[in-house]
């Protein structure tokens, strides 16, 4: 079927529509990742966006129900240069397309990709519509013009809270649409863990006297959270702070430090990042369209991006407080960074 994706300064690729076949407005970004679509469907951090692979041919392993990075897709569509039919993989358990469907995502094929991410390199992100029907232009421009996603975090973290049990130190994570393998890196390293929802007070986070608060990635404007920015502030000085990517953002909000919005943001599993304390490159998986642009009073940077120059984490000079920009937890990319953790656990009272 027809399809055609419609960028708000105009432009139009034509392709064919795949996955659940309607209409879907959203923030149009690229990812440079070969691998790992499914994590990138599924991590809540992508709420909102339209998310085109850069390389090319997709789907061709499949989909199975271990990779989740949530319960299910998060993004408002999905575009790709060509779509893999016949995937083989043994843990291939349905196919893309299937997958699309059956949670309600329109997949875009058989634009130029290339082009489409040139034109976002060059123009920074924007909003854009995959169009299935007809649609007029009044109509079309008025559904990008509302699209908005200040309300992201509370429709992506945790209905409710719960607890993981473990014999290790008790972790509080503050949900802001947390990534299925952090929690899997906490439990890996014996944390017992208990998951709050993005709304919670820092009262009721103190009241499980927790050993180290959390601080997740996310999707959105860190600047849309004004209510969650003063819970962390009372939590600054009571217990020890980590966090990654939204949750980094946050953070340094919370210190008196600055956000701002990247042209077009980093997302793929191909970035280095140069770890300041030890001189070391890791190459790592990301996923923001924000930065801490001002450090706040007390903080020094830990970790810088090779590609931009553009702050990766920090730590406090006096508080027990660290956090980063990057994902840590991989998934999909690689695991060298996965060391962050052990040094999250090492601030943990």
């Amino acid at each position: 079927m027809k399809a055609k994706l419609v960028l708000e300064n105009g432009m139009i690729f034509e392709g064919k529509a795949f996955g659940y076949l309607k209409d879907s407005v959203g923030e149009v970004v690229f990812t440079t990742g070969m691998t790992g679509y499914q994590e990138i469907l599924t991590d809540p951090s992508y709420y909102g966006q339209i998310v085109t692979m850069t390389y090319p041919l997709i789907g061709n392993y499949g989909i199975n129900l271990e990779d989740m990075e949530s319960n299910g897709p998060k993004v408002k569509g999905f575009i790709v240069r060509e779509k893999c039919n016949l995937p083989n993989n043994f843990r291939c358990e349905l196919e893309l397309d299937d997958f699309l469907k059956q949670n309600k995502i329109v997949g875009l094929e058989g634009i130029d990709t290339r082009a489409l991410t040139k034109v976002l390199r060059n123009n920074g992100t924007m909003r854009g519509i995959i169009v299935v029907d007809e649609i007029d232009s009044e109509d079309l421009d008025k559904k990008i013009k509302e699209f908005s996603t200040v309300d992201a975090v509370k429709n992506v973290t945790t209905k409710s809270n719960y607890t993981i049990d473990g014999d290790g130190k008790h972790v509080a994570i503050m949900d802001f649409g947390i990534k299925q393998n952090i929690i899997r890196c906490f439990q890996k390293r014996g944390c017992k863990i208990t998951v709050f929802s993005a709304s919670t007070t820092a009262e009721e986070v103190l009241a499980v006297k927790p050993d180290l608060v959390f601080l997740s990635n996310g999707p959105g404007d860190p600047e849309d959270l004004p209510d969650v920015i003063e819970n962390i502030k009372k939590l600054a000085d009571k217990k020890p702070l980590v966090g990654i990517c939204l949750g980094h953002q946050l953070l340094a909000l919370a210190l008196g430090g600055k956000t701002v919005k990247l042209k077009f943001g980093h997302r793929g599993c191909n970035h280095p990042v140069k770890d300041l304390e030890t001189n070391k490159v890791t190459i790592t998986s990301q996923n923001h369209g924000y930065v801490v642009e001002t450090l706040p009073e007390e903080v020094v940077a830990t970790h810088m991006n090779i590609n931009d120059g553009t702050i990766e984490g920090m730590k406090h000079k006096k508080l027990p407080i660290f956090s980063v920009q990057f994902h840590p937890e991989a998934s999909a990319g690689p695991k060298d960074s996965e060391y962050i953790f052990d040094k999250f656990m090492k601030y943990a009272l």
